[in-house]
């Protein structure tokens, strides 16, 4: 599994602040997100990642996992905000109906060329409803290869911010949909 932090990471502080929703507790996020049912892969991104770029780097390391016997069905992509968006371009660069694909509050309805992405393969959205960014739906109608679509939403009253910490309102049913 592999997991794709907010912006606000990227960089060399792996805790940053942000002034609106606090401390962004990657390191914890990472330990809550880790499991005995997968292995567990969080790049620390550097500063100004370019998100085509990166988005083609997870795809060249899903590839490797197929070559190397992984099957596509055990190997899953998870992002929050722009690393939800590295992750929306993952899925549309792979374009894999059988790998799984986690977007946390990662469809912000003015997505850079978001009329051209396609989504493909299991996916499986989740965003705060006090938060600006919200359902991935617009991008499910236009992905006709999408093979399923949940989405859930949780109510902290924290927007974004929910997703700066391993809480239980998102950690829970993430770690849920990991393990079916």
């Amino acid at each position: 599994m592999f997991y794709s932090h907010g912006f606000i990471v990227e960089g060399d502080d792996p805790t940053p602040i942000s002034p609106l929703f606090g401390k962004y507790e990657f390191p914890k996020i990472k330990q809550a997100l880790a499991d005995d049912g997968y292995n567990l892969i969080a790049y620390h991104r550097p500063k100004n990642t370019e998100v085509k770029a990166f988005a083609k780097k997870l795809v060249r390391d899903v590839n490797l996992l197929i070559e190397k016997g992984v099957k596509p069905e055990n190997i899953t992509l998870l992002g929050f905000s722009r690393g939800g968006v590295i992750t929306i371009r993952a899925s549309h660069y792979l374009k894999s109906p059988k790998v799984r694909f986690g977007l946390l509050a990662a469809c912000p309805r003015d997505i850079k060329d978001g009329a051209e992405l396609r989504l493909y393969g299991r996916i499986y959205s989740m965003f705060e409803t006090s938060d600006s960014v919200g359902s991935c739906q617009f991008l499910i109608v236009q992905s006709p290869q999408v093979t399923s679509f949940n989405e859930i939403t949780i109510s902290t009253g924290q927007g974004h911010g929910a997703f700066f910490r391993p809480i239980p309102e998102w950690i829970i049913p993430v770690k849920a949909w990991l393990n079916q």
